[in-house]
């Protein structure tokens, strides 16, 4: 008497196309993939922490130094960018009045040139830090961001 220690093979059946079902066919043609592809390679999170550090730097008790002002400005410009695209970006959820007076105001400050006079340059980044601070604590009060734990 043999005893066979293999299963017997079966044949694998491979369903027949449906004449009724359209070929699938991507939505975006290679020139939006790779728009796409750059786009999500070029995105950073957002960084609250990174946000009350520049606030705090711009807000606290001693002013920024004249060195390290325009580019504090620059971080505070993007900073406001985003969270104002952040709070606009759900159709389905517009922003309260608050936060779209908010951005209104924020908005004038973000195509504003950096004036040649220090004074200026910082009162300019203090301005930009009120209005960045209010709105972040808007956006977390309404859970579009989360706060630093």
């Amino acid at each position: 008497m043999t005893i066979s220690l293999t299963a017997p093979v079966r044949e694998k059946r491979v369903a027949s196309p449906t004449p009724n079902v359209p070929k699938w066919t991507p939505p975006l043609d290679p020139d939006d993939l790779r728009h796409v592809l750059e786009r999500i390679t070029a995105w950073s999170p957002l960084d609250v922490e990174a946000i009350f550090d520049d606030l705090d730097t711009t807000i606290g008790n001693q002013p920024p130094s004249e060195a390290t002002t325009p580019a504090l400005v620059e971080r505070l410009r993007t900073h406001l960018t985003r969270l104002s695209a952040i709070a606009v970006a759900d159709p389905k959820f517009p922003p309260t009045d608050e936060v779209t007076q908010l951005i209104e105001r924020g908005r004038p400050m973000q195509d504003a040139r950096l004036p040649a006079d220090r004074q200026q340059a910082v009162g300019m980044a203090r301005r930009m830090a009120v209005v960045a601070s209010d709105l972040v604590e808007e956006l977390i009060e309404a859970r579009y961001i989360k706060d630093v734990a």
